[in-house]
C-alpha cells in the first residue's frame, strides 16, 4: 500500500524517480519516501550529492534511519537562506576562488576611516555618554554566544563564568543587570515618557541553548522581565569534503551529514527571519547593539558608542580600540575599488599587511606618530541603525558575506585534511551596503573596553611577552585595572598595582574593586558619589553593591562589602583597616578546584572584611 501511495506520489511529481535510475541503492528505497523527501533527494542528485546514497542498504533495513536523514536535510535545507542548494552553488564558486588563490581584495585599496576618538573621562566622553544613556531607551541589545568554554579549559557555556570572582557574578548576569541600569537611567533622564523595556536577545546554539534557559530560568532571568529575552538558535551547516562540494557524511553515522557552526554572522538572518525588527521599529527603536560573550569591559564603552551613533547619525558604528601595527586582531579599514565601490569594513590582521604592500604603502602595516596603527582595532560590537539595517536585509534575506577555509593536505589543493564549511561573519555585515551608507567607528582606550576571555592557561602561557593574554587571568584582573584607573580620574587615590604571575602569565594586579552598575554606568554617575579625600591601598578589595551609595573621605586598607537596596541611601567614609583578602595562587592542573577558578590561577582566601547590609529604606551611615 504504502509503495503504492509513493509511486503515485512520484508519479504527480512527474519525475517517477528517473533521476534515480543510475543510482540503485536509492532507486529501491524511493518508496519509503514522502514527495518532499523525493524533492530534496531529486535536489540533491541534481547537485552532484548522488555519493550520500551509496552505501544505503535494501529497503527494510535502516527505514528509520534513511527517513531521519532526509529530517535533517530538510533541516538544513529550511534554515539557509535559498537553500541547500544555494549553498552547494556558493561553496563551489567559494572553493574554486581558493583554490585559484584569488585575493578578495584585488581591485581595493585600502585608506583609514572616519571614525570617533574617545579618551575616558574628558568633557567630550562625558557628553556622549549623557547622549547615550538618553538614548540608550530606544535600542535593542543582541548577544552572541552560541560558544561553549572548551577553549577556554571550561565545560559551560562561555556566558555561565563569573567575570569576577569577588562576588561571583557571570558575565550573562552583569550583561542583563547593565541594561537594566541603562533602562531605569535612560527613563529617569526623559522624565515625564512611557517607560520603555530595552529588549535584550540572546542567540544561542544546539551546544548553548539549553543551557542558557537553564541559567535565566534558575536565576529568575537576573532581574529582567521574561518577556523581554529572547532566544534565537542558530542551525549549523553542512561540511564539505572536497572542492566540487560534495557533503561530507558523519564519521559516527553514514545517515547523516556532518555539520559545523555556520558563524556568529547568523545572527542578522536569523534576527530578520524572526519578525523582531519590524516588533522594534513598530515600538519606535532606533538602534541595534550586537555584542559577543565574554567582555566583561562591554558595558564601560556603551553608553559613549550610543551617543556617537545617536549625534553623528552613523547607520553602521564599530566599536574599536586602538591597535598595535600586526597586532592580531583586525583593523577597521576603508576599502576604495577600481570601479567606485567602497566600503568600510574589518580586514583580518594576517590580510592588511600584504593588502597594504600591494597597493603603494611600502612599509605595510606600520604604527604612525601615536605610536599605534591608523587602522583602529576591532572587536566585533557593531551599533547597527535600525531602519537603514531593515532595508538592507530586506535585500541580502538577512545573508551575509561568506568565506571558506579549507585545511589542504599539500599544495596541488586537491584535497582536505579535514572537511570543512562556508562560514561568516557577523562584522562583515557592511560588505554589501551601499556607498551612501553612513558607516564610521569608536575608538576607545583598550583597559577601558576590551578584555575578552577566550584563552585556556596553557595557550595565554605562550602569547609573546608584551601581548595580550586573553585569558579569565587577565579578564578579571582588567576589571580591577579599569575600576581602579576610573576612580583615579575621579579623585581618588588608587595605589599603583604590583606585577604577580598566575598560571604562567605576568599580570598586573591592582585593588580588587568592583560595583554593580546601577552605581556606576557613566563617569558622570561614579563623579558624584566619591568625594573628599579618599584612598585605597594595593591589598585592598571593595565591592559597591547598591545604587545610592555614596563614598566620602574613605581610607581603605583590606576589605569592605556594601549591600544596599536602592531605596537606602549610605554613605561611607572613615578609615577601614582590617586583614582583608588575599590572592592564593592555583594551578590550572589541580582539578580539586573548580574549573571557573583554576583557569584563573587564584582564588580569594577571605579573612577579614567589614560589611555593611542596608535592607530597608532609609538613610545610613558607615564611619570606621
Amino acid at each position: 500500500m504504502e509503495a503504492a501511495v509513493a509511486t503515485e506520489s512520484l508519479s504527480k511529481l512527474n519525475i517517477n524517480g528517473d533521476f534515480a535510475s543510475s543510482l540503485p541503492n536509492l532507486h529501491k528505497n524511493l518508496h519509503l519516501l514522502s514527495p518532499q523527501q523525493v524533492e530534496l533527494a531529486e535536489m540533491l542528485v541534481e547537485k552532484g550529492q548522488s555519493h550520500l546514497f551509496e552505501h544505503w542498504p535494501e529497503p527494510g533495513v535502516d527505514d528509520g534511519e534513511k527517513k531521519a536523514f532526509f529530517d535533517q536535510v530538510a533541516r538544513l535545507n529550511s534554515s539557509y537562506p535559498g537553500g541547500l542548494a544555494s549553498y552547494i552553488k556558493i561553496a563551489r564558486e567559494l572553493l574554486a576562488d581558493s583554490k585559484a588563490g584569488k585575493n578578495p581584495f584585488d581591485g581595493f585599496t585600502p585608506s583609514v576611516p572616519t571614525g570617533e576618538n574617545l579618551s575616558h573621562g574628558d568633557e567630550n566622553f562625558i557628553k556622549f555618554e549623557e547622549a547615550g544613556v538618553k538614548e540608550a531607551q530606544n535600542a535593542a541589545f543582541v548577544l552572541v554566544a552560541g560558544g561553549l568554554g572548551e577553549r577556554l579549559g571550561y565545560n559551560g557555556i562561555k556566558v555561565a563564568l563569573p567575570f569576577e570572582t569577588i562576588t561571583g557574578t557571570c558575565f550573562l548576569q552583569n550583561y542583563i543587570e547593565s541594561v537594566l541600569a541603562l533602562q531605569e537611567a535612560s527613563y529617569r533622564m526623559t522624565q515625564g515618557g512611557q517607560k520603555k523595556e530595552i529588549p535584550f536577545v540572546i542567540m544561542t546554539s544546539d551546544d548553548t541553548h539549553a543551557r542558557t534557559v537553564e541559567l535565566l530560568e534558575s536565576h529568575s532571568y537576573f532581574g529582567m522581565k521574561p518577556t523581554q529575552v529572547k532566544l534565537l538558535k542558530q542551525e549549523k551547516v553542512a561540511c564539505l569534503e572536497d572542492n566540487d562540494a560534495r557533503l561530507a557524511l558523519d564519521p559516527q553515522n553514514k545517515f547523516r551529514v556532518q555539520t559545523k557552526p555556520h558563524g556568529h554572522g547568523d545572527v542578522h538572518s536569523l534576527l530578520y527571519s524572526s519578525g523582531l525588527l519590524y516588533e522594534w521599529r513598530d515600538a519606535g527603536l532606533r538602534w541595534v547593539l550586537f555584542f559577543q560573550d565574554t567582555n566583561g569591559l562591554l558595558f564601560k564603552a556603551i553608553p559613549a558608542s550610543i551617543g556617537v551613533s545617536a549625534t553623528k547619525g552613523y547607520h553602521v558604528n564599530s566599536l574599536a580600540v586602538p591597535r598595535k601595527a600586526k597586532e592580531a586582531i583586525g583593523g577597521i579599514t576603508k576599502l576604495t575599488h577600481t570601479d567606485g565601490r567602497s566600503m568600510v569594513i574589518n580586514v583580518e590582521y594576517n590580510q592588511l599587511d600584504p593588502l597594504l604592500r600591494a597597493t603603494g604603502f611600502p612599509d605595510g602595516d606600520v604604527n604612525c606618530e601615536t605610536g599605534y596603527s591608523p587602522f583602529p582595532g576591532n572587536i566585533n560590537q557593531l551599533i547597527l541603525e535600525l531602519d537603514a539595517y531593515i532595508e538592507e536585509l530586506k535585500k541580502t534575506g538577512g545573508g551575509i558575506k561568506e568565506f571558506v577555509n579549507p585545511k589542504y593536505k599539500d599544495a596541488s589543493k586537491t584535497s582536505f585534511k579535514s572537511s570543512t564549511r562556508l562560514e561568516c561573519m557577523m562584522q562583515d555585515y557592511p560588505k554589501t551596503l551601499p556607498p551612501s551608507a553612513r558607516v564610521g567607528f569608536t575608538v576607545m582606550d583598550t583597559w577601558l573596553a576590551y578584555a575578552p576571555v577566550k584563552n585556556n592557561p596553557e595557550d595565554a602561557a605562550k602569547v609573546p611577552k608584551g601581548n595580550p593574554y586573553h585569558s579569565a587571568t587577565s579578564g578579571e584582573m582588567a576589571i580591577y585595572r579599569a575600576n581602579s584607573l576610573i576612580l583615579r580620574k575621579a579623585g581618588v587615590q588608587v595605589d599603583n598595582p604590583v606585577n604577580e604571575v598566575f598560571n604562567g602569565q605576568e599580570v598586573e594586579v591592582w585593588p580588587r574593586i568592583v560595583w554593580k552598575p546601577t552605581w556606576g554606568l557613566t563617569f558622570a554617575d561614579i563623579r558624584s558619589k566619591v568625594s573628599g579625600n579618599c584612598s585605597i591601598t594595593q591589598r585592598s578589595t571593595l565591592a559597591i553593591k547598591g545604587q545610592n551609595i555614596f563614598v566620602k573621605d574613605l581610607f581603605l586598607d583590606g576589605a569592605l562589602m556594601i549591600d544596599s537596596i536602592d531605596e537606602a541611601e549610605v554613605k561611607v567614609g572613615g578609615s577601614v583597616q582590617n586583614k582583608g583578602w588575599i590572592l592564593e595562587k592555583v594551578d590550572y592542573k589541580d582539578t580539586s578546584v573548580p574549573e571557573e577558578i583554576r583557569i584563573r590561577g587564584f582564588r580569594f582566601k577571605k579573612i577579614e572584611q567589614l560589611e555593611k547590609h542596608c535592607t530597608e529604606p532609609g538613610k545610613f551611615e558607615l564611619k570606621a
